[in-house]
């Protein structure tokens, strides 16, 4: 077991994997993994910009999504592929205080946002005719604003609570990132209140969320049966499947993890299902959406054609 001596008021990564060939292994693999998410990101953003069919309010959220999830990513693996290339995994008091900032303001945003791309698809399908009205380009940015202010109000709820509490303990942190739940851990008095506030604020930013989400698209499931159109059916289908593979990719380890008393967590699994929710799902977003969207592919042919063109 590694041991750490402490001559300042930094913290301490333990990572997600040891310096052995087995590590060495799952480090290429999450820095290959990282590297797609940062191309397949990009190339959507991109892609929604230069492409103007794909200039509606669904892709206007998608691209928002593809931002955060670009941004989500590089603050969690730069820091930790960092610490294990050269063997300094420290990480100053501020610096961990400002990587538990961002990381709840973009796991909140992103977990709104979802809802909101989800009441898009409730409003298309469920209320075609309504939809010019529903979901216009200034309702689009009041969704996509809401969602960074909250995430925004939140994190700075919980990380200042963790940058004022007394630290008398090891401090070495038993995580890849500086997530407040492992960091307070470290506390030496009670933090019962703040488990209080994680429950809360796990309930409020993904348990109804999600519950929204399911009901919408229950609604939609139940439109779609109706429709008599076969084409319209799969068009919808196929539509609500994408966003509910995201969905649970997302939620489900993220509620598993927070809504567990501290009794029942343990640090190796915390950092197994982490992985899924920042750095798995960022890499597999833009794929999902693009793999399995017709009008993603087409456009994307039309970008290359164009580009092709200006070349010749």
């Amino acid at each position: 077991m590694e041991t750490y001596n402490w001559t300042s008021n930094d913290f301490i990564l333990i990572g997600l994997f040891s310096h052995s060939i087995i590590g060495l292994f799952l480090f290429i693999f999450i820095a290959l993994i990282f590297l797609m998410a940062l191309f397949g990101n990009l190339s959507m953003i991109l892609l929604i910009f230069l492409d103007t069919h794909l200039h509606t309010p669904m892709y206007f959220l998608l691209s928002q999504l593809s931002f955060i999830d670009l941004n989500y990513i590089s603050t969690i693996v730069p820091k930790m592929a960092s610490n294990f290339l050269f063997g300094n995994k420290s990480i100053s008091f501020i610096g961990c205080g400002i990587q538990s900032f961002f990381f709840l303001t973009l796991a909140v945003a992103e977990a709104l946002l979802l809802t909101s791309m989800a009441y898009d698809r409730y409003v298309a399908i469920c209320f075609p005719l309504h939809y010019p009205i529903r979901i216009s380009r200034r309702m689009c940015v009041l969704m996509i604003i809401g969602s960074w202010i909250m995430g925004c109000i939140n994190s700075c709820a919980h990380t200042t609570y963790a940058l004022h509490i007394p630290y008398c303990r090891s401090r070495a942190i038993n995580h890849f990132f500086c997530d407040v739940p492992a960091m307070l851990t470290l506390a030496c008095i009670d933090t019962w209140v703040y488990e209080y506030t994680v429950f809360v604020s796990t309930t409020l930013f993904l348990v109804l969320p999600f519950i929204v989400i399911a009901c919408s698209y229950g609604r939609v499931l139940f439109t779609v049966y109706r429709m008599n159109s076969a084409e319209g059916k799969k068009k919808a289908y196929s539509t609500c499947s994408t966003h509910l593979t995201v969905v649970t990719f997302y939620y489900a380890p993220f509620v598993y993890t927070y809504l567990r008393p501290r009794s029942l967590r343990s640090p190796t699994e915390d950092k197994a299902l982490a992985v899924f929710y920042t750095i798995l799902t960022p890499m597999l977003n833009p794929l999902i959406y693009s793999m399995r969207n017709k009008e993603v592919m087409e456009a994307l042919r039309r970008v290359a054609q164009r580009l092709c063109s200006v070349k010749m």
